[in-house]
């Protein structure tokens, strides 16, 4: 059996040259979630720093509403991003699972985390549907270790009369995604589990309308406040049971209602991330859209689509967006690493899904291309890994040159191995003044990314550049898997 090695070479402009393991990126992204774990532990459980941790999530409301993810460096698991978080990862496994070898059942492994957790959290459907637990307030003014927590683990939910449909669709849009990965990869039984309770949860999202932010604002905002409407999560969550089912009914009720939501469509139809969904409707219904010239030509989702990348495009005259002077996407004048794996993503599969398509991006006179998508793509992800004026990794734990003080509470803290005495709510700030590298290397963890100059402070107190959180690294996991599968040929 011949072993291929899986390495890319990449000649920066500075001359240097860096050798990019994605096979290795690939597995420690995947790894990173089990440092992110919340409840009972496995006996497989690789993360060994991580323990068991907010075992009685729920009791007080008489259900169990252990397990899922932390989101970022804190304790709190607010299901809104969470939901995003595995959509995007279960996405990531319908396009490239069989790209991902030997990781393809720690992949499922850390999409189940999640659909467990939501199985349990979307039960009582359609009466209630539990949306966070942890307050986050409490929560943010302790620097503890997730295995020590002593702040509330207060649970917040939407009802009929407080409805939440982002966070009930984006669970619903995940639940499907997720269905769409264990049925394409021999879990038939559990897909199926996941898609009817995706249907129910949609219908409740659909049925009582309205913003989380004004049933649980307390819990949500400033954190997780939706900010682009929930009218998008709908959308997508109908276009993934669409997907899922290849029911109709799903179909007309995207067609229909982007025309009803076309205000709020239209208006953020260049953003994508956990809050808002607008560019991957356009990205996703386009699978099926370029393959029908009737849709294709009454719908505006490849017109939307188009847009989105001739915005991107370095070379289209239409360009909205900035780069840094080492090549990273800047959107909104800044720098955010989960918006370039987020938005790369979505470049990448619409790379994919022209392959057989005779459509052409046209942006004004000047012609978009497959190639020009995936070395946009490429090089967003090179320079995640390395590719940079720095030659520094975002990624903790991979290359030589990483992050070692990132802004997160069970890396920073030492791990119950090394210190079994509980550590209280302000025992552990000095952990987080500390100028001393994390303790526990939290392995995968992709932080918030440098300055619009291409600096880094590798600096605890820099939440925003030195937090990672899970809905950066999702979007990662399929692009590193298509990429690996790119160098070994």
């Amino acid at each position: 059996m011949c072993l291929v090695i899986v390495l890319v070479l990449v000649v920066l402009s500075g001359g240097n040259a860096i050798l990019h393991d994605y096979r290795d990126a690939l597995a420690k992204s995947i790894l990173y979630y089990e440092g992110q774990r919340s409840g009972k532990l496995p006996a497989t459980q690789r993360a060994a720093w991580r323990k068991d941790s907010a075992l009685c999530d729920g009791l007080d409301k008489g259900v169990d509403l252990t397990g899922g993810y932390y989101d970022a460096g804190d304790n709190v698991k607010y299901n809104f991003p969470m939901a995003f978080t595995i959509t995007m990862m279960a996405w990531g496994v319908i396009e490239h699972g069989n790209s991902m070898g030997s990781e393809l059942p720690h992949a499922l492994e850390a999409v189940r985390w999640a659909t467990d957790y939501f199985l349990k959290s979307s039960a009582s459907a359609p009466d209630i549907i539990y949306a966070q637990v942890g307050d986050p307030n409490a929560d943010h003014n302790c620097w503890q270790r997730p295995e020590d927590m002593d702040t509330p683990r207060t649970v917040y939910a939407v009802t009929p009369d407080k409805p939440g449909s982002e966070v009930a669709a984006e669970t619903a849009a995940a639940l499907a995604a997720a269905s769409l990965a264990f049925r394409a990869f021999g879990d038939e039984a559990y897909g199926i589990l996941l898609l009817k309770r995706a249907v129910k949860v949609f219908k409740f999202a659909d049925k009582y309308r309205g913003s989380y932010n004004d049933s649980i604002g307390e819990g949500a905002c400033p954190f997780y406040c939706d900010y682009s409407g929930y009218q998008d999560e709908l959308l997508w969550a109908a276009a993934w049971i669409y997907k899922a089912t290849n029911k109709v009914y799903y179909w007309n009720y995207v067609k229909e209602n982007i025309i009803t939501f076309k205000g709020q469509i239209e208006g953020a139809n260049f953003e994508f991330g956990w809050d808002s969904k607008h560019a991957g409707i356009s990205v996703l219904v386009s699978n099926w859209v370029l393959n029908n010239s009737m849709e294709a030509s009454t719908t505006p989702f490849l017109s939307y689509a188009d847009s989105f990348m001739c915005s991107l495009m370095p070379e289209s005259p239409t360009k909205t967006v900035q780069f840094t002077p080492g090549g990273l996407l800047m959107k909104g004048g800044r720098c955010d690493l989960q918006q370039v794996t987020s938005i790369s993503f979505l470049v990448l599969a619409y790379s994919n899904y022209l392959k057989n398509s005779t459509h052409v991006i046209r942006c004004n006179d000047k012609i978009i291309n497959q190639t020009q998508l995936v070395n946009f793509t490429k090089n967003q992800v090179d320079y995640i890994l390395g590719s940079n004026p720095l030659n520094m990794s975002y990624m903790v734990g991979y290359g030589d040159k990483f992050p070692r003080r990132i802004h997160h509470r069970g890396s920073s803290i030492p791990s119950l191995a090394q210190h079994p005495d509980h550590i209280t709510c302000k025992e552990g700030t000095p952990y987080f003044a500390s100028t001393a590298s994390n303790p526990n290397e939290h392995t995968g963890a992709v932080v918030g990314g440098p300055e619009i100059d291409d600096s880094f402070a590798d600096a605890r107190a820099n939440s925003s550049k030195s937090e990672a959180t899970t809905y950066i690294v999702s979007p990662l996991v399929g692009l590193l898997a298509y990429f690996s599968q790119a160098a070994a040929h």
